[in-house]
């Protein structure tokens, strides 16, 4: 597809619906280049057991609250585990002010960027844990304008 096939494709899908989507990211194809590079790789055992760790952190961190994962927070425990420094303030502000997130895109983006600071077993999110959540929403309708 060409990049205006594309835009116009995006502009059929509501606001309200991409916001509810998580993680949205083009994935280009990879050059064979890059495919056939036999650089060693991090394993997928390595990435599991990460996983694993992250996943059972979020169910000690929410046992109380009978919820499982990062993605079922509230309001109240975004307040509570995605506190912000102010390093991590201007980044979320300028996701909402330059990038146009709207309330519910800025909720997901602290839950994801919680998410990666828990793979990297964080227990504060820092400004690469947003930054990174950031660019998990390139898809997000204002940035196809």
């Amino acid at each position: 597809m060409t990049p205006p096939q594309i835009q116009r494709y995006m502009s059929k899908i509501s606001g309200p619906l991409m916001d509810r989507i998580d993680i949205q990211i083009d994935v280009p194809a990879v050059p064979y280049k890059e495919l056939a590079n036999s650089r060693a790789a991090e394993s997928s055992e390595t990435i599991r057991a990460r996983v694993v760790e992250a996943r059972d952190k979020q169910l000690r961190r929410f046992d109380e609250d009978h919820i499982y994962t990062n993605a079922q927070m509230g309001p109240r425990h975004i307040r509570k585990f995605c506190v912000l420094t102010p390093d991590c303030e201007k980044i979320m502000e300028n996701a909402v002010t330059k990038l146009g997130f709207s309330a519910r895109g800025y909720d997901r983006i602290l839950k994801v960027a919680r998410t990666v600071a828990d793979l990297e077993g964080s227990e504060n999110l820092q400004s690469k844990h947003l930054s990174e959540a950031v660019q998990y929403r390139t898809l997000d309708r204002n940035l196809w304008i």
